[in-house]
């Protein structure tokens, strides 16, 4: 099995793209598990996986979801009841555009 190996520079490329500094400890520690995660990688790479269908989740996964019937909505003046604050029918809001 060779061993892949990811540099000082990969990490500081990786630590730079996602906006990250580390210090000298940290980027050999950071440096350290990601060795190690691509030596994991490795190990399943030689797994002999004929056959296999690929598959999303271990377990067989199915969502439960009640039927989509339309019901009333709320009239107005109860959607508003709890506003804090609302003005001419509407919930009033502070601006997010200056």
């Amino acid at each position: 099995m060779t061993k892949k190996k990811i540099g000082p520079s990969d990490i500081e490329a990786v630590a730079r793209l996602a906006r990250l500094g580390l210090s000298a400890e940290e980027k050999e520690k950071f440096g350290r598990q990601l060795n190690d995660v691509l030596l994991y990688m490795e190990k399943l790479d030689g797994l002999p996986l004929e056959g296999v269908e690929p598959l999303s989740h271990v377990l067989p996964l199915q969502n439960v979801m009640r039927d989509d019937t339309p019901r009333p909505g709320l009239e107005q003046k109860q959607a508003l009841a709890n506003a804090p604050e609302k003005r001419d029918g509407f919930f009033k809001v502070p601006p997010v555009i200056e």
